[in-house]
């Protein structure tokens, strides 16, 4: 006999049975969702040109759909959404940016060969000798717009006749680009114009406007007070060049520059992205206005890394030995209070460091002032601003330093130091024979990990320096208090040129150094890769 389900008069087990088929239903409804989705964003980022989004979404959907219908696949489903992030957060973008490393992408080369061609196309200039001056005249809730030929103006000879035209009425609320006719007139509206006031928040309306006369001229918004005849500047050839009618040259497309160049070797901005090879990594050791603050940096920050987890692990080592003392009291309030700076956010912390070491107004300066007569320029002295970013970065780091040393040494086995005592040593003896050795293998990876951390401290920079004072002569925002990282952020961002290209390339040998900084790492823990 079956025990039914009371709810639905079902046997149990084909109650389960079909709660088991819904599940499996749903869960395929939810993958073809996901796969649907993913091949949509494909089809959108094809259509805009965004071949590389559109291959990385693709291959996301197609693994996505086989992962999740086969059944020899069926224990990769658990670890599938971690491969899918760190495809989408961590290998694309470091492909994406090794690709943009060949290439000359900056802000002059920013947009593809198609659409500078239709930019340069949408350009327009003003025919020379033909204006029209222009008032708005209030006509109810509307206006009507009257044109009339400036003084100066040489009219074609079709519009010789007449120099005075106005619009039907016009709303000034509607933005939208439209084209309309104009009739001519004897004489102006009776109304009074409108003030300029008015006009300049008529604008965009005037903006879109296309007046067409009726001999068929079109004239267009040519300041804040004309309207002119404004003709297509650039014509398309068959070869692919471009025509300049107002300065009557030709243009062609440089694909080995990424612009379109006259005949003299003028470089018409914006250009495209092309592909340079290595040209951007031979600049960081070719180009002297490169290379030298390249190599200043470079340096600096391996220094800046090394004396950083240097000074926080001799604080932190200190500490911690003080805290192990036996007849220390309070050693749960000193731990707290020691431990306090690792829990305030860094850039608070660095904030309150940034004013305190204030050339002017700084507690720091003003306390050296009082006691030897001095007021050092933290900020633009290098050698200072250097100090000053290791005693701040000393002050962030020495906590975790601390944590870590404690928890070595109280793994350490109090027979050793029992031992050491009965043969007669003392602290020295006890810290470079016992504690030293024993807790130096366990924490070198870590040190390792601390000296990575260090190496991309970008947050310090930005906020307490931002790089500042500059290196004098060169080529590319660079200082004195730069890392990699931040030189490369300022290449990329702050320069008036925007090299995304070269700073790819910086960012590719930093990516590189990381790489073996935990390679290292690795060796040196004895994990197995």
């Amino acid at each position: 006999m079956y025990i039914t389900n009371a709810s639905r008069g079902l046997p149990r087990h084909r109650s389960r049975h079909l709660g088991e088929r819904y599940s499996r239903w749903a869960a395929r409804a939810l993958v073809a969702a996901l796969v649907i989705s993913l091949m949509w964003l494909v089809l959108a980022f094809h259509l805009n040109g965004q071949w590389m989004f559109a291959l990385l979404f693709l291959v996301l959907g197609a693994s996505l759909a086989v992962v999740f219908t086969r059944r020899s696949l069926m224990s990769h489903r658990y670890i599938f959404p971690a491969l899918a992030g760190l495809g989408v957060f961590v290998i694309f973008p470091l492909l994406y940016t090794i690709g943009i490393s060949f290439s000359n992408y900056s802000s002059e080369n920013l947009l593809s060969e198609e659409r500078v061609r239709a930019q340069l196309m949408s350009r327009s200039y003003q025919e020379e000798g033909a204006a029209f001056s222009f008032a708005l005249h209030r006509e109810g809730d509307l206006v009507r717009l009257y044109l009339e030929a400036e003084a100066s103006s040489e009219l074609d000879e079709a519009m010789a006749g007449q120099r005075r035209f106005v619009t039907s009425p016009l709303n000034l609320a509607n933005e939208e680009a439209r084209t309309i006719g104009v009739q001519p007139v004897e004489a102006p509206p009776q109304a009074e114009p409108l003030a300029m006031r008015e006009v300049i928040t008529a604008r965009g309306t005037l903006q879109a406007l296309t007046l067409v006369t009726p001999e068929g001229v079109e004239l267009r918004m040519a300041g804040m007070r004309s309207f002119a005849p404004m003709l297509d500047r650039y014509e398309a050839r068959d070869d692919g060049s471009l025509y300049d009618r107002r300065d009557d040259r030709l243009l062609t497309a440089d694909q080995e520059t990424g612009f379109f160049v006259t005949d003299d070797g003028e470089r018409l901005t914006p250009g495209w992205p092309v592909a340079v090879g290595l040209d951007n990594y031979t600049r960081i050791f070719t180009d002297p206005d490169i290379r030298g603050p390249f190599l200043q940096i470079f340096v600096w920050t391996f220094v800046f890394a090394g004396l950083t987890v240097a000074f926080t692990l001799a604080v932190g080592f200190v500490l911690a030995t003080l805290l192990q003392w036996d007849q220390l009291r309070g050693k749960a309030i000193y731990r707290t209070l020691l431990i306090l700076p690792y829990a305030v956010p860094a850039f608070i912390s660095i904030l309150i460091f940034k004013g305190m070491f204030n050339q002017n107004h700084g507690e720091i300066n003003l306390i050296l002032e009082n006691l030897f007569g001095i007021s050092p320029s933290w900020f633009t002295d290098p050698a200072l601003a250097r100090s000053m970013l290791l005693i701040v970065n000393t002050w962030l780091g020495y906590p975790y330093m601390l944590l870590l040393c404690m928890g070595l040494i109280q793994s350490i086995p109090r027979d050793l130091y029992e031992a050491s005592a009965v043969d007669g040593g003392g602290p020295l003896t006890n810290l470079f024979r016992i504690t030293l050795p024993l807790i130096l293998k366990p924490l070198t990876p870590l040190l390792i990990a601390a000296f990575a951390f260090n190496f991309n401290n970008f947050v310090l920079i930005a906020l307490l320096t931002g790089g500042s004072p500059d290196i004098l002569g060169a080529s590319t925002p660079a200082g004195t208090t730069d890392l990699l990282v931040s030189y490369t952020y300022r290449i990329a961002f702050q320069d008036a040129g925007q090299n995304f290209g070269l700073a790819a390339a910086i960012a590719t040998l930093i990516f590189l150094l990381v790489v073996g900084l935990s390679w290292l790492n690795l060796r040196l823990s004895k994990v197995k890769v």
